[in-house]
């Protein structure tokens, strides 16, 4: 009796052990919810710096990351030297989707000759990066992102994937880890739970067992690892689907969404995706996701956000807080 009692108990402790999350793991309280309030896109315009800039400074944003081969890094580095505690990662850039504004490969041509389309840019899709270009050439892409980074001064935070480019190819994602184990940078893969991810996002090819097993690697050298991953809010624009709304309605409709969204998360690391971007009369012209991306902003802005953040136990964190929190366990 007393030998089925000690095999029981083990078996609770190992599962107990099993169902822990990486936040607990990072020394966060059992079964809270810790929030990266990330921007994407940053540097892609004019107007997504300015967007970003304002749900940092104005707002409960906390993370972004960099996209390298586009036309406003420069502007957007001049803001990380004056705030050079920022939460800045590189949004590893491996497409360039848009019809009338375009960039390329930071590697050039001749290197990574299968990431570049007919127009001399990088592919506009997904599917047409994975049918042409090699892990070779990725990788190099991925290394000349970060070295323009640290050339203009920027040890990026994290390693996040543009468009999930890294995620549509087994032989990508482990370029991708492995840059980042190389280089001791976290990186953005979901290797907890991943309660929303494996339900919202259904066609990337991953598997429980699989993300499991990535995200022990990931951790066994010495990153953190997100528990979920939250990346829906770019479906979110107009309520009801209308072509045009108000700000105000706009606002309204997203914080709603944002709150429902985050009520059925479950406890542990959360990276919520989003794009905020402030719009000018030009940003029409280079997409017309303006109203979703101008509403990520309003809801960053929005003291009913703010307030249902504090209420209910929130815990915002960054990258580089969960990096300080992985480097003090042995």
């Amino acid at each position: 009796m007393k030998k089925i009692l000690f095999t029981l108990a083990g078996v609770l402790l190992f599962s107990a052990l099993i169902a822990q999350t990486y936040a607990e793991k990072l020394g966060y309280p059992k079964d809270a919810k810790v929030l990266i309030l990330h921007i994407d896109d940053v540097g892609m315009s004019y107007d997504s710096n300015i967007g970003a800039i304002k749900a940092l400074d104005e707002g409960v944003a906390n993370s972004l990351s960099l996209m390298m081969p586009c036309p406003w890094i420069p502007g957007f580095m001049k803001y990380l030297k004056e705030h050079p505690k920022t939460d800045a990662g590189l949004h590893l850039t491996l497409t360039s989707e848009w019809e009338n504004y375009r960039w390329g490969p930071l590697a050039g041509k001749p290197a990574v000759p299968g990431l570049v389309d007919k127009e001399g840019a990088i592919w506009p899709s997904v599917e047409a990066a994975a049918m042409h270009a090699s892990a070779d050439e990725v990788e190099k892409e991925i290394r000349a992102q970060l070295d323009r980074s640290r050339t203009m001064g920027w040890e990026p935070t994290h390693l996040d994937t543009h468009m999930g480019t890294v995620f549509a190819r087994q032989d990508y994602l482990e370029r991708y880890l492995k840059v980042a184990i190389e280089n001791k940078i976290p990186v953005m893969f979901p290797g907890g739970h991943n309660t929303m991810i494996m339900e919202t996002t259904k066609a990337t090819g991953l598997t429980l067992d699989m993300t499991t097993a990535m995200g022990k690697k990931l951790w066994d050298a010495g990153l953190p690892v997100l528990d979920d991953l939250h990346n829906i809010t770019y479906g979110w624009g107009c309520p009801e689907d209308k072509a045009d709304c108000t700000d105000e309605e706009l606002k309204i409709h997203k914080v709603r969404n944002y709150i429902s969204s985050i009520n059925e998360l479950k406890p542990g690391i959360t990276m919520l995706i989003m794009h905020c971007t402030w719009p000018t009369e030009v940003f029409k012209h280079i997409s017309s996701s303006g109203t979703v991306r101008k509403g990520d902003t309003l809801v960053m802005l929005d003291p009913e956000f703010k307030n249902y953040l504090k209420t209910q136990n929130i815990i915002l964190t960054t990258w580089r807080e969960l990096k300080e929190r992985r480097d003090k366990i042995k």
